[in-house]
């Protein structure tokens, strides 16, 4: 049937601050139900307390609230919007509870407000484990042995009945939180109790494990019709036990036999139609017996999902902007193909790639946090490959992650401590990949690898197929390499770095090599049709197999470098620079170019840049793409450390950095140069300075004098900061840092202990500066500012200090020549301002500052680099009422062992953003009493 055309006005739900378990995916899905509605004329008023979105952007709704996501302010909204329908499945868990809050309270039907896109009993019956249970077995589908409890003595008795091992599953919660394998008696008391609290209705599922089992994904959609399609179908790397969004996962799905799969996809289908008939997105997860086959049903999410977003970026199926519109009414036969533009909705991709999903994690952040994976995800992010075969694309998903791999292996980083690699393929973390094919190296039988790991024998004879690769390169050097050995290597995803190290030489020499003999990266396109039909979608991904298909234009062109995956210290603020820098630059009229990898955000959505490149944000990938572009040039402040990083390579090849030179970039990243700099301008700053050893260390200290702020050089997010208050502190920490960070130079500042910290940014051409906004810290300097409470405008600093940081920020930008945007920061001690650190770069407070004063700095900021605009074109107008607070957010519930206290190493997940009329606000009020307390201890 055609659109419900009573639907007018819709309300999307976000999803909030980011945390572990629900990420930006749901910016993604958000935002791009919100551009399908209002495809069809509908008013979309969306609220979310996120500041860092492109979700909570003016450009993506007609009305956007950033508000707590609290029924109050939906009964706010009700009050002054007709709203008609309310749409609470883009925003995950969050959304979906505030949903079923407000249909409890008779707030929607108050309203007259319809639920679409899924039904409050399907919610109920999937999110309570007994619920689904019952309903599973009314269905025929096989599930665990099982049953719910809701007190400590009924999970005793429950646990009795079944045996053990069990798996302990608290309902209505996020990411597993709660869950875990209990395998005897004497763990099950502690873990029961974890779960009963863990759920906000005190229940949990007791049930039997299926650990080991294989662990399947299908995502679906289903229209108001009934008709139902299989998106994609995703198979979990890791065996059962190990939590979806902490698994390697693999699509389309590798070792299913076609008739075990029609077996899945006849219950997927039964499943959803069993719990209501909603139209829009279902994500349902399987485990089968790698025995006999039998398969049990493990759960189903009626919502968008994060393995949505994995399975829209990884077929080009646009799953929430389709589910939006079966929300209002649509059948999947009226719609059009969003890559064919010519062919039905109502079809299932068909793939002719492989894509491999590796989760990115932040252990680092938490010391002494449990790494061992399980139930409960512990993950901050995810990276994607896209490879004409599973080890091209496991080997670019390596080099996505940024943790100085250049694949799997073959880099010098390998174990070869026996015991150690038996340890780990027994007790899953963040590197059992990598351990995997280091015992390979070291010759320990695939078998033995199969049995403690259980995963599947097929993939681990893909990488011992690279490791017999790695093998027979080493037997050469670069002038004795056979080319079709060289040929194999790069289609099975080797790295020209991989390859340099296994040949002993240099990467440009293999480059230059395989140029020679025209072994060239091609890029293919993603079509969702395994080229049945003709694409129109320019979403390209590269390999060494097959024909080029990215066609080159003769239009001007920009690259926008992305910042790849979340992590603590750089997440979801960096999509939203990219988006907006790359919006700007097509206002510019330049054909624009994205590169990343990260599939969870807005800006590897295939209809944001004129061509996206799904690719790693690795040297390689990226010089590639620019030989067969010729771009004008690339942009790299809006990506992060991540494309700042490359800048140096950039410059060095002859590649045009747009904006800021790399001289700048790097004369701000080198303290030395920067203090020299600050030191002409007469400028303060803490006394320094930059050591190689423990002893240069001991020496300097009593020069500089205690606390001291220790930190290795060009780090992100405070990573291994630390403040040391004598020298032993002192002598220990640059020990372990020269260990960690071998090769970087350690940096020790004089702490300003009890100071006051600021922050501003702006934008500059070269020749005037315009300050964007100040923020305080409400918290003292020594927590990192991302974990720090700040307030916009500075709500005690005197007239002097703010003056003074305005014409400190306009005097360094200009020094650094900035041309486009930077970030300055601050301490100030008795009304004396010190620069602490200058970024010339998008910073994480840029789009709370631009949220908050209604100013798209950003479209600003890439106009003045592209050199189109200079500050005086530009009429700013901020909104100035009351004070914006930066609300850090913490999933300090994932690692209950790790001291949770602050400090210059960054911790926060996410960040939400809270409004005040006046500084007697009881917030404000509380939150800054804790921080005068926090001083006078």
């Amino acid at each position: 049937m055609p659109k419900d055309t009573s639907i007018k006005s819709v309300l999307i739900i976000g999803s909030g601050p980011i945390i572990i378990g629900q990420a930006c995916e749901f910016d993604y899905s958000g935002s791009q139900a919100a551009r399908s509605l209002r495809e069809e004329g509908i008013e979309v008023t969306l609220i979310n307390s996120n500041p860092a979105t492109i979700m909570t952007d003016s450009i993506t709704a007609d009305n956007v609230y950033l508000k707590p996501l609290e029924k109050k302010y939906i009964i706010d909204i009700l009050e002054k919007h007709q709203i008609d329908a309310v749409l609470p499945t883009m925003g995950g868990q969050t959304a979906l509870n505030l949903a079923i809050e407000c249909e409890n309270a008779g707030i929607w039907k108050k309203y007259g407000v319809k639920i679409i896109g899924v039904d409050i009993k399907a919610i109920e019956t999937t999110e309570d484990r007994e619920q689904f249970r019952l309903k599973m077995i009314e269905l025929g589908v096989n599930v665990c042995k099982g049953e719910t409890a809701t007190s400590f003595l009924e999970g005793k008795e429950i646990a009795q009945e079944i045996g053990f091992p069990l798996v302990i599953r608290p309902s209505f919660t996020l990411g597993g939180t709660g869950g875990g394998f209990v395998n005897t008696p004497e763990e099950f008391d502690a873990a029961l109790t974890r779960g009963l609290h863990a759920s906000p209705t005190h229940e949990v599922l007791v049930e039997q494990s299926i650990m080991g089992w294989k662990e399947y994904e299908l995502e679906l959609l289903r229209d108001n019709a009934g008709n139902v399609i299989i998106i994609c179908s995703i198979e979990n790397f890791d065996p059962m036990g190990i939590h979806t969004g902490d698994s390697i996962t693999v699509a389309p799905a590798m070792t299913l036999p076609d008739t075990v799969y029609q077996q899945m996809r006849d219950l997927a289908i039964k499943m959803m139609n069993g719990i209501g008939q909603f139209a829009g997105g279902c994500n349902v997860q399987f485990s089968v017996s790698p025995v006999d086959d039998t398969i049990i049903a493990i759960e189903i999410n009626p919502r968008v999902s994060r393995s949505s977003a994995l399975a829209s970026k990884a077929t080009g199926y646009p799953i929430a902007k389709v589910a939006a519109k079966l929300a209002i009414g649509y059948n999947l036969d009226e719609l059009k193909n969003s890559i064919t533009k010519t062919t039905s909705a109502y079809f299932e991709p068909a793939l002719d790639y492989v894509i491999v999903k590796i989760p990115r994690w932040n252990f680092d952040k938490f010391k002494g946090v449990n790494r061992t994976l399980g139930l409960q995800m512990k993950s901050v992010g995810e990276v994607m490959g896209i490879g004409r075969t599973f080890q091209e694309a496991l080997q670019k998903a390596c080099q996505s992650l940024e943790i100085k791999r250049n694949g799997i292996g073959a880099d010098g980083k390998e174990m070869t401590d026996y015991d150690q690699l038996i340890y780990n393929l027994k007790n899953p973390s963040w590197n059992r990949l990598f351990c995997i094919k280091d015992a390979m190296h070291a010759g320990i039988p695939t078998s033995t690898i199969q049995k403690l790991t259980k995963i599947d024998p097929w993939f681990l004879e893909q990488i011992e197929e690279l490791e017999m690769i790695e093998r027979e390169v080493g037997k050469y050097n670069l002038k004795t390499l056979p080319a079709e050995l060289l040929r194999e290597a790069k289609v099975k995803g080797f790295s020209d770095r991989q390859l340099a190290h296994i040949l002993r030489c240099l990467e440009s020499e293999v480059h230059t090599l395989r140029t020679e003999l025209g072994i060239l990266r091609g890029f293919k396109m993603v079509d969702t049709c395994a080229a049945e039909f003709e694409a129109k979608t320019p979403y390209y991904y590269s390999t060494f197999d097959g024909e080029n298909e990215s066609i080159v234009s003769d239009k001007k062109k920009i690259v926008v470098l992305g910042s790849g995956p979340n992590r603590i210290g750089q997440g979801i603020e960096f999509d939203y620079s990219c988006v907006h820098g790359v919006l700007a630059a097509k206002e510019c009229g330049y054909e624009t170019i994205m590169i990343n990898c990260n599939p969870e955000t807005v800006s590897t959505d295939f209809d944001i840049a004129d061509k996206l490149y799904f690719e790693p944000v690795f040297w390689e990938h990226i010089y590639d793409i620019i030989l067969h572009e010729k771009p004008e040039g690339v942009i790299v402040q809006l990506g992060g450390q991540t494309a700042l990083k490359l800048a140096e390579k950039l410059d060095r090849y002859g590649i045009k950095i747009i904006g800021t030179s790399y001289k700048a970039l790097d004369l701000a990243e080198d303290r030395g140069s920067f203090s020299t700099l600050l030191r002409e301008l007469d400028i303060p700053y803490p006394p320094f300075g930059v050591i190689e050893s423990a002893e240069e260390a001991l020496e300097l200290c009593k020069k500089l004098n205690f606390p001291l702020l220790v930190r290795p050089s060009y780090v992100l997010g405070g990573q291994s900061m630390k403040i040391v208050i004598n020298e032993k502190e002192l002598e220990a920490h640059v020990i372990d840092l020269l260990k960690d960070h071998p090769g970087n130079k350690v940096l020790l500042d004089h702490f300003l202990d009890n100071a006051i910290e600021a922050e501003a940014d702006a934008i500059s051409d070269g020749e005037d500066v315009h300050i964007c906004g100040i923020m305080e810290h409400i918290e003292p300097a020594g927590i990192h500012s991302g974990d720090s409470y700040a307030v916009l405008p500075p709500f005690d600093l005197s007239k002097n200090v703010i003056e003074k940081i305005e014409e400190y920020t306009k005097k360094i930008a200009l020094a650094l020549n900035t041309v486009g945007i930077i970030n300055i920061q601050f301490a100030v001690k008795n009304e004396v301002v010190y620069v602490i650190e200058a970024n010339p770069r998008a910073s994480r407070t840029i789009p709370f500052i631009a949220k908050a004063y209604r100013e798209p700095y950003i479209n600003y900021a890439t106009k003045l680099m592209l050199g189109e605009k200079k500050i005086k074109d530009f009429n700013f107008n901020p909104y100035k009422h009351g004070y914006a607070i930066k609300v850090p957010v913490f999933s300090h519930s994932k690692f209950p062992e790790v001291n949770k206290e602050l400090g210059p190493e960054m911790k926060s997940t996410g960040e939400a953003i809270y409004f005040i009329d006046d500084l007697q606000d009881d917030y404000f009020v509380k939150v800054y009493s804790e921080r005068n307390l926090y001083l006078s201890m």
